[in-house]
């Protein structure tokens, strides 16, 4: 195994990772869940780097590392929608929000086992490229709000925990439609260009 596959399973154990911190009432606990998510994010751009130049790609890489990105941004987002600031009549991320970015990612994963099947090749494209950066943007910043609300916050002044919260529960609605709204449309001009896939299954 090669150096950016061992990232790109280890990212996948940090997604593990991610998990256990988000769940867990530790004081200082959220603040580590950012740390390990943006050491995740940047296995992510360092594999790929590294299997572009002298690793190499491999067939194994091709397979894990769109797994792996997936995998890391579930965990994150089924997390954060089971995070509930006081008041607030859902969690840091409405689970509707999850179901759209999980649906994409089943519809494209699909397409690719047509593509397959053909014998093509449709690896990412650069719209599929910046609806991760996107989606990893939008949950390190989600995450960055909920570490100091939790880590920084819980037992300071009541209003500065208030005030903190009613932006933070604004902000991360904000983040995570728009993080939907781009995985929508990135979806919708992948189908669109490989549309003579499903036409041929028919």
């Amino acid at each position: 195994m090669n150096l950016p596959n061992a990232l790109t399973l280890g990212r996948l154990g940090l997604s593990g990772l991610l998990l256990a911190l988000l769940r867990m009432d530790a004081r200082g606990s959220a603040t580590v869940a950012v740390l390990v998510f943006l050491a995740a994010a940047v296995t992510d751009w360092l594999d790929g780097r590294l299997a572009r130049g002298r690793h190499g790609v491999t067939l194994l890489g091709q397979l894990l590392d769109p797994l792996a990105d997936k995998v890391l941004v579930a965990a994150a987002l089924v997390s954060l929608v089971e995070i509930r600031l006081p008041g607030a009549r859902h969690g840091l991320v409405p689970a509707w929000v999850v179901v759209v970015i999980l649906a994409r990612e089943f519809l494209v994963t699909g397409l690719r086992i047509l593509a397959g099947r053909s014998g093509r090749d449709i690896s990412a494209e650069s719209w599929g490229k910046h609806k991760t950066i996107g989606q990893m943007a939008a949950i390190l910043a989600i995450l960055a709000g909920w570490a100091v609300y939790h880590d920084a916050l819980l037992h300071g002044p009541p209003s500065a925990m208030e005030a903190w919260a009613r932006m933070l529960g604004h902000g991360a609605w904000a983040l995570s439609v728009a993080a939907a709204l781009m995985t929508v449309i990135s979806g919708l001009l992948y189908l669109h260009r490989h549309r003579d896939l499903w036409t041929a299954a028919h």
